[in-house]
């Protein structure tokens, strides 16, 4: 017993430590100008990458993906790779300063946004719809500007392990992204509440579920979340896409696209498995685009075992 609880402290203790060098660096990183910062995490995150054991994990789900490609081609995606992590955490300082979208502006500025007519009409018109996205480019951009375009939008994410960062995280997006739900059994049941009323709700689809539908994603077995289908069966709302694409010049564009067609069975309802394929697609689609935008590092095919 002493020694279980002395192995929890430690353990603990651990997590503290980490999550303090943590926001020591972001604060630290507040002291430059933003390109600055977030281009000197970018370097550092590809000279991290190589270094740590995730990075075989990114080298054989590339190698996995893209067998066509050569070793020189799949080594420049997996830095960039991690680039894009590191960037990520800088951008989380620099978040309101970065989203700068005015769409009154003259000229662009650092964000650019895609179907302003559709985020208007969710605003005006309010319906129950989901919105959902992938681990592209900075995905946290999306629901800033979904609250900046006043449009309502519960967003289900994942906290991160740590629980000193978890709480951190929670309160950082919470005052800048809308309603949030943390991911856990019950969570499902506040976004049929948030449909229910009528509003809107964004999910990631593109994480491993241990107990989901088999699918296929870049033609390899994985298991998917029928969460968005489940819902889509039960309210019949509107599904659409959206995603954010990293520019040259430590620019970004977000796009929401039209809604899309849920597949149906012959009775017309909705056909789960097809629906949560669907998904796979369609993150496939834009992970085709922009491989290096994409976080390799995540074991989504279930691999980690045998490397």
């Amino acid at each position: 017993m002493l020694i279980t609880r002395l192995v929890l402290a430690a353990n603990h203790f651990r997590q503290w430590l980490i999550a303090q060098f943590v926001f020591l660096l972001l604060t630290v990183l507040k002291l430059f100008p933003a390109d600055t910062a977030i281009n000197f995490m970018d370097r550092v995150a590809r000279w991290i990458g190589p270094k740590t054991g995730r990075y075989k994990l990114t080298l054989t789900n590339l190698r996995n993906a893209f067998p066509e490609k050569s070793e020189a081609e799949l080594q420049e995606i997996a830095l960039e790779s991690w680039g894009n992590m590191g960037r990520m955490a800088a951008e989380y300082v620099f978040l309101d300063q970065l989203f700068d979208f005015d769409p009154y502006k003259s000229e662009p500025g650092r964000v650019e946004v895609s179907g302003i007519p559709l985020f208007l009409d969710l605003r005006d018109n309010p319906r129950p719809f989901i919105v959902f996205t992938a681990h592209s480019g900075n995905f946290e951009m999306l629901p800033v500007a979904g609250s900046a375009f006043g449009l309502e939008v519960t967003v289900l994410f994942r906290p991160p392990n740590n629980p000193y960062m978890a709480d951190k995280v929670f309160e950082f997006r919470k005052a800048r992204m809308g309603n949030l739900v943390p991911s856990h059994a019950g969570s499902s049941f506040a976004l049929a509440r948030q449909l229910e009323r009528g509003g809107g709700v964004g999910v990631l689809v593109d994480q491993k579920f241990r107990k989901g539908l088999k699918t296929k994603f870049f033609g390899r077995d994985v298991q998917t979340n029928p969460l968005l289908a489940k819902l889509v069966r039960q309210f019949n709302c509107e599904v659409y896409p959206a995603r954010c694409i990293r520019l040259p010049g430590g620019r970004f564009r977000l796009e929401l696209e039209p809604a899309i067609a849920i597949p149906r069975r012959a009775d017309g309802s909705v056909d789960v498995n097809a629906t949560a394929q669907m998904l796979n697609d369609k993150v496939e689609s834009w992970v085709r685009e922009y491989p290096g935008q994409w976080l390799w590092y995540h074991d989504r095919w279930n691999i980690k075992r045998s490397l």
